[in-house]
């Protein structure tokens, strides 16, 4: 049996080190709401009786709302993207 939208959900909370608040701030992002209630029971073993299935929907607007926040929001077209510039400070240490 392969990998369940449970079990995907679970490895990017722990590969991330998100809490339940910061999940619910990613659904935000692109505008999905979702409860502490609802993240528990994902989080659930499968032989727990208030596991819940966690379905495309949540997982795609969850993956979304990563992005978003770990890249930043999309920029609009005709805008150039964001460029992230290190400090110099890296240069002048990696000198000494």
């Amino acid at each position: 049996m392969g990998l369940t939208n449970n079990d995907i959900f679970k490895k990017l909370r722990v590969a991330h080190k998100l809490r339940d608040t910061d999940i619910i701030e990613i659904c935000a992002l692109v505008d999905f709401k979702v409860s502490k209630g609802e993240l528990g029971a994902f989080f659930r073993n499968e032989e727990h009786p208030k596991y819940m299935e966690c379905g495309d929907q949540i997982l795609r607007n969850f993956l979304n709302g990563l992005i978003i926040h770990l890249r930043g929001p999309m920029p609009s077209k005709g805008e150039k993207p964001q460029q992230k510039t290190k400090s110099n400070d890296n240069k002048k240490q990696s000198k000494k």
